[in-house]
């Protein structure tokens, strides 16, 4: 799922623009919406959650629904979305670091993919190419939909799959790790891992195999690469997910850097 963010000021456009926005996207796929305003919308759990739920949904007979939750985070919800959507836009927000259009020169994070003083001086064709090329926003979940929606997936009788995870420490005495950050090779890491899937694929009774490693800070406990792996039985489901991991590891340039309480290093330059 490709995640785009608008933020700005309503005066300079921001409603009418994610309007059209997403009129745009959605000639190319589901597209799903986020917005900051704690006051848009209904409301259809209040006194359930005063009688204690943690959260609610309202759901009609036509399949609209309506949700709410004391805990909700942006990142939470866009990992809600990217299973089913293909793009999400996000209206405010401007300490995410998203790829975003910005308008009125609001100070916002993430890369600025368009900016001008009113929605008038946005080029849309330009920011959907510049979107569409980059990174997307990816879970165990939107991965392993994915290959459920396989034209082979009437063959399959197996999904595997792997999930790297940042950990606190290798042993009882280590000094704690805060995050890893990790940066990819531009290009030449996309170009392997395509030729990683491709080679992966090919094999007898593997239908689809997606990769998936994220960049950036990644805190403590969070997910960092994925491997999934749609197979007609689970011996090569099984094999394929390990020979995925470990080819992704030994042959993609990622470049990782830890930090623990103490000190922060880039882990290639020790090894």
């Amino acid at each position: 799922m490709k995640v785009i963010g608008v933020a700005g000021p309503a005066d300079a456009g921001r409603p009418g623009l994610v309007e059209r926005l997403v009129e745009r996207l959605s000639k190319h796929g589901r597209v799903g919406t986020v917005r900051d305003d704690p006051d848009a919308g209904t409301d259809p759990g209040a006194d359930h959650r005063a009688a204690g739920a943690a959260a609610t949904y309202g759901v009609s007979e036509d399949g609209r629904w309506v949700g709410t939750g004391e805990d909700a985070s942006l990142d939470g919800v866009l990992d809600g979305l990217a299973p089913e959507c293909d793009y999400a836009v996000v209206e405010g927000f401007p300490r995410a670091d998203l790829p975003r259009i910005v308008l009125g020169n609001r100070e916002t994070e993430g890369t600025v993919l368009a900016a001008a003083e009113t929605a008038d001086g946005v080029d849309l064709d330009d920011v959907v190419e510049e979107l569409r090329g980059g990174e997307p926003h990816e879970t165990l979940e939107s991965l392993v939909a994915r290959a459920k929606r396989s034209p082979e997936a009437e063959r399959a009788g197996a999904i595997a799959t792997f999930t790297g995870r940042v950990r606190a420490r290798d042993a009882p005495d280590d000094e704690p790790t805060e995050f890893l950050e990790f940066e990819k090779y531009e290009g030449v890491a996309a170009d392997r891992m395509d030729h990683i899937v491709d080679e992966l694929t090919d094999r007898e009774g593997v239908f689809e195999v997606l990769l998936h490693h994220r960049t950036g800070v990644i805190e403590y406990g969070e997910d960092i690469v994925f491997v999934v792996v749609l197979a007609g039985h689970r011996e090569e489901a099984f094999r394929t997910v390990e020979d995925g991991i470990n080819r992704l590891k030994d042959e993609v340039p990622i470049f990782k850097r830890e930090v623990t309480v103490e000190e922060e290093f880039w882990v290639h330059e020790r090894e």
